[in-house]
């Protein structure tokens, strides 16, 4: 089969389209035909030798999410049968023209939906989700900060948010994808490459602040979130995109009461992630046969010009998210 694979660690350069051996479904597993792959920041780092698939995932084969058809079976796999239309996550391979799969991990692909767009769901959504609803307990009338909110995991957020009937709030520094995330939902949008985002926060909720923090940014941010937060107020770090260290106030912790989480979905166990695969499903699921959130794809590259969207998604001009089409693998250069 065709697949991008990472040559040696370094920029985009190192993408390289090649001819590697298709996998086979183990026991309990589904081979699914890929036909769009996500492009998410994992990709880039695990390009750049910063962030290693775990054991027994394709170290040199970079993609978290992943759309197509169920070609095969494996041992025992009930769930779906030859020929579905499905999309999920996987801890790398997905760009790629084959890759294997626990059944219990698979979704639904929304009936109307093209390949591309569900390929754009599953690492956005699914974290977003999870992060808000399973983590935080985001409630209905609670206010949220969405750092990012043109991001990926930032639209899916706000999307998600908004459907559920939170209040929104919102940073970027770039004032055209506050105006497109309006669209989305976004209630009060933060250009912070010109204001100071925590007094923008507290004007706008009479200095209360916000309830929860969903941070895709880390360490320069930090001092604001904490900020921003009203009493007993709840942050989750999702990204590390502005760096990895900040020096914080733990008197300021202490005295509001804050519950500070990190999270990441790569490194959970096998019986986690079903978890958080059925419940997104439940929730989420019937929103999207409803129309009442969607995914934001920017951009669809053929699988050969993945190095050409790694160069895209690394100028942070991207709103949303982008995606390789993977049934043109021999397209492009």
């Amino acid at each position: 089969m065709k697949a991008i694979g990472i040559t040696k660690a370094g920029g985009p350069d190192v993408l390289e389209l090649r001819d590697v051996p298709a996998p086979e479904p183990a026991a309990g597993e589904i081979l699914v035909r890929v036909r769009a792959a996500g492009v998410n920041r994992a990709d880039i780092l695990q390009r750049m030798g910063q962030y290693p698939a775990p054991p027994g995932a394709p170290a040199d084969i970079p993609g978290l999410e992943y759309a197509g058809e169920v070609a095969a079976l494996g041992a025992g796999a009930r769930a779906w049968k030859v020929g579905d239309r499905v999309m999920g996550l996987v801890p790398a391979g997905a760009y790629a023209e084959r890759v294997t799969v626990n059944e219990s991990l698979a979704l639904r692909v929304p009936s109307a939906w093209s390949f591309e767009e569900a390929a754009a769901v599953p690492e956005a959504f699914i974290t977003a989700h999870d992060a808000l609803f399973r983590q935080m307990r985001l409630r209905a009338g609670e206010r949220l900060l969405i750092h990012a909110v043109g991001s990926g995991v930032g639209t899916a957020a706000l999307q998600l948010a908004a459907a559920f009937g939170a209040r929104t709030f919102g940073t970027s520094r770039s004032a055209a994808k506050i105006e497109k995330a309006r669209a989305l939902g976004l209630e009060v949008g933060i250009d912070s490459s010109r204001e100071a985002f925590a007094e923008v926060v507290k004007r706008h909720t009479g200095g209360e602040g916000v309830d929860v923090v969903l941070d895709l940014v880390g360490g320069p941010v930090l001092v604001g979130n904490i900020q921003a937060l009203s009493r007993g107020g709840r942050m989750i770090v999702v990204g590390l995109t502005g760096g990895r260290s900040a020096t914080i106030d733990l008197g300021a912790v202490l005295s509001k009461r804050l519950t500070i989480v990190g999270t990441v979905l790569r490194a959970r166990t096998l019986e986690e992630k079903i978890g958080v695969t059925a419940h997104f499903a439940a929730d989420v699921l019937p929103l999207f046969e409803g129309g009442i959130v969607r995914p934001v794809v920017e951009r669809i590259y053929p699988l050969a010009q993945a190095a050409q969207a790694h160069r895209l998604l690394e100028s942070d001009t991207v709103f949303g998210k982008l995606v390789l089409k993977c049934d043109e693998a021999d397209g492009g250069t």
